[in-house]
């Protein structure tokens, strides 16, 4: 059972695109989203302990990338990101970081959440994660990881509070699954595939048969059905889960031409997603 939570944001400077500090009621963490240009004349003393830190990047394809770390001394640690990307020996810009501080927090925490950040933001896939090597051999207590994976449920909260679904799956777990009859499909000659409405919009479960050719008229549409057959689409089949905007935007992925996706994605029993929103 869920239960809700207080989370108070501070806008340090007064507004929404510079510092914020990010807080849940009884809990002794504390998130800190701050603009890159706003690094190096931060002086507060909660970035200069030890934490964990993501760096969100927009590649020049549109996509999104992290780059996930821990450090003893969390404004340092930034600051020579950025010298590392003036003279070339990191390749990635971001723009802006979300970190994460605690109280009694060391070394061993702080890799321990490193290595969970990065494990359960590559299980999401909405992010490419650059984090390229993490301490998976990691000596702490029981009852420490107990701790720990607290501190993650409300980092998971925070992050997204501020604006990042880096750590949330498409699709809930099994405890907060969709009912079965919320599961459609969609059948068409070969093209056959599963899906399920979310909050985001509709997702095309893994392992769908997609049609090869594309005759989408709208181009954006076109263009993104091209781009997910050339990154998720393996002899035709889906290689993961697959978010879209709309029920229609997963139709037109899988049959590759213009539909209707309410008219279209069906339940086991044969009502139509149209059906079903119009009876609700």
């Amino acid at each position: 059972m869920a239960y809700g939570k207080t989370i108070e944001l501070f806008l340090v400077n007064g507004t929404a695109d510079s510092l914020i500090k990010a807080e849940i009621s009884n809990w002794n963490g504390i998130a800190l989203k701050i603009p890159r240009l706003e690094i190096k004349k931060c002086d507060r003393d909660e970035i200069t302990r030890a934490g964990v830190y993501f760096l969100f990047c927009k590649e020049d394809d549109g996509s999104d990338s992290v780059y996930i770390g821990e450090t003893e001394n969390v404004k340092e640690r930034l600051i020579q990101h950025m010298r590392d990307y003036d003279s070339e020996k990191e390749s990635f810009y971001w723009n802006t970081a979300v970190v994460f501080v605690g109280r009694d927090l060391n070394k061993a925490l702080i890799r321990y959440l490193e290595y969970r950040f990065v494990e359960i933001a590559q299980n999401c896939k909405r992010y490419h994660v650059l984090t390229k090597n993490t301490c998976k051999n990691i000596c702490i207590k029981e009852s420490q990881i107990a701790v720990m994976e607290e501190f993650i449920d409300n980092a998971k909260v925070l992050i997204n509070t501020l604006g990042y679904k880096v750590l949330e799956p498409l699709l809930k777990t099994a405890e907060d699954i969709i009912p079965e009859e919320e599961t459609f499909s969609i059948k068409m000659g070969k093209a056959y595939a599963l899906g399920r409405r979310t909050s985001e919009g509709f997702v095309v479960l893994k392992g769908a048969t997609v049609n090869e050719k594309t005759s989408i008229k709208t181009k954006g549409m076109k263009e993104l059905r091209v781009k997910l057959l050339k990154e998720k689409v393996n002899d035709l089949v889906t290689t993961e889960d697959i978010l879209l905007t709309s029920p229609t935007a997963a139709a037109e992925f899988v049959l590759g031409y213009d539909i209707s996706g309410p008219a279209t994605w069906k339940t086991k029993d044969g009502r139509t997603l149209k059906e079903i929103e119009e009876k609700a």
